[in-house]
């Protein structure tokens, strides 16, 4: 097993901790926000956003999920719904959150109001809402066109009136008036924070690749919860620069890959540590994905506020047609030398699991790169098999060591 470590770990860690920590200090209002929705104007109000898809991953990461779930259920939540959804509400009814063990937080912070974005999935919709009454506070929705192959300006001006329709309810829960430069500011190091995350995952185009898939998915923690922040700024500077000097020194995690893989699709959060030593013991990198990538918002633009966030937050990959994201993986395929792609068939999160409708069968024919499909889910773990998951992938990644070597 290689020794590479990366560095800037440890400060990532106090970083969230101290964004958790604030969240408890009472100085701010506090807004939720879904992780791919409109935290730059609720950040131009002075709100501090919390993000309940956040908790989701912490449930999943530390496999609590499957304690709180059938709290969920008992209320008439499926347990075929978003594990996101059913593990938060479940563990908010039993008072029980790893905010508490691993930050010394009472729990989730009480939300002045709520906001979210259909973007990802219709669930955000209902799960927000059973918050909103709970703590009878006021919920704002954003609800962009869904599927399209191109995002035209009809849609671009359905959101931004979306967007503006948030406004007097930000205005009356935070006693502020609208402010157009603070959201120029926010908006401002949104985007630089997003594209030195981008240049964090590009790093790993280099052969002896400085930075997993599954680095990457706890690396992200500050591009989600801490978008348009200059800690978000500082914190991807710094882990840039160590990246970038690795991969100047020909220092990465697996110097030795012989395959490199794409990972499509949602992390199985429970299981990130055995899926990464799976892959590593392989002698394969797992060097890209779909999901980190979902946090790069390059569209972004201080001049045009409200056109380029309407259009950063409905061309997300996760909201747009299966054509359309064969395009994009195409693409990403050439730029990250991509032997073999995994998809997760995440069981829970059906908008986030794009092996349903041929698509991996259609891309390899196109691609001529092979796929592999695993049956899994984000947090609950009743829906994944680990030993019929290894063999699958440990047959797939020899089978492509084989073709490689035939192909010499």
């Amino acid at each position: 097993m290689s020794d590479y470590k990366i560095k800037t770990t440890a400060l990532m860690k106090e970083v969230m901790a101290n964004y958790f920590k604030g969240l408890e200090s009472g100085e701010k209002k506090i807004a939720w926000c879904t992780s791919v929705g409109p935290a730059e104007l609720l950040r131009s109000f002075g709100f501090e956003v919390y993000f309940p898809e956040n908790h989701g991953a912490l449930l999943g990461a530390t496999r609590t999920a499957m304690d709180h779930i059938p709290e969920a259920v008992k209320c008439g939540y499926s347990g075929h719904v978003c594990s996101y959804t059913t593990s938060d509400i479940g563990s908010f009814l039993k008072k029980d959150s790893p905010l508490q063990t691993h930050y010394g937080m009472k729990g989730v912070p009480k939300p002045d109001i709520i906001v979210y974005n259909t973007n990802q999935c219709r669930e955000v919709e209902d799960w927000f809402s059973f918050y909103a009454d709970h703590f009878q506070c006021p919920i704002e929705g954003i609800q962009p066109p869904r599927y399209l192959d191109e995002v035209t300006e009809d849609e671009v001006e359905l959101v931004v009136k979306q967007f503006k329709r948030i406004i007097p309810a930000c205005e009356l829960v935070s006693g502020e008036n609208f402010n157009m430069e603070n959201l120029k500011k926010v908006l401002r190091l949104s985007k630089e924070a997003t594209l030195l995350w981008q240049k964090v995952l590009k790093t790993s185009t280099a052969m002896n690749a400085p930075i997993s898939f599954f680095d990457g998915t706890i690396h992200m923690g500050p591009i989600v919860v801490l978008r348009g922040t200059q800690v978000a700024k500082d914190y991807y500077t710094t882990l840039l620069a160590e990246l970038e000097d690795n991969v100047a020194n020909n220092r990465g995690f697996l110097p030795q890959a012989t395959t490199r893989i794409f990972w499509e699709g949602m992390p199985i959060w429970g299981k990130l540590r055995m899926m990464s030593d799976l892959f590593t013991s392989s002698n394969s990198a797992v060097v890209a994905s779909t999901y980190c990538s979902s946090w790069v918002f390059d569209q972004f633009d201080e001049n045009d506020p409200w056109n380029s966030m309407a259009r950063a937050y409905t061309e997300i990959f996760i909201n747009r047609s299966e054509k359309a994201k064969m395009e994009v993986l195409k693409k990403w395929f050439k730029e990250y030398s991509i032997d073999g792609i995994v998809y997760h068939d995440s069981k829970t999160c059906f908008s986030n699991s794009n092996a349903k409708f041929g698509m991996p069968q259609r891309l390899s024919k196109e691609t001529g790169v092979p796929s592999l499909v695993i049956e899994g889910d984000l947090c609950d773990l009743r829906f994944f098999s680990e030993g019929q998951s290894i063999t699958k992938i440990e047959t797939f990644l020899e089978q492509l060591e084989d073709n490689k070597m035939i192909a010499r």
